[in-house]
């Protein structure tokens, strides 16, 4: 049995996009945590060099991180929740 489901982000449009974007992001892995840091960065309108920037990283880094990659604590952190049957969501404040 997997510990995946089959859970679709909700969507919204955001102006500055020509396609619609996710709003909420259900992280099940380094991939989904990824693409929803991705996600929440272009909606707010910055590049990757921007946002490195303001939190004192390399491009390069981020980088890395909106691929997916991999970190054993975040993978071990996350399989646990999903067995524990709990869902980890990210979703943009619009506050």
């Amino acid at each position: 049995m997997s510990d995946y489901h089959d859970i679709k982000p909700l969507t919204w449009y955001c102006p500055d996009m020509k396609t619609p974007a996710a709003r909420t992001w259900t992280v099940r892995d380094s991939s989904d945590l990824g693409r929803a840091i991705s996600g929440v960065r272009r909606a707010r309108g910055l590049t990757q060099a921007e946002l490195a920037e303001r939190m004192s990283l390399h491009r390069q880094y981020l980088a890395g991180l909106e691929t997916g990659a991999n970190t054993i604590i975040l993978e071990r952190s996350l399989r646990i929740l999903r067995r524990l049957g709990a869902t980890v969501t990210v979703t943009i404040d619009d506050g």
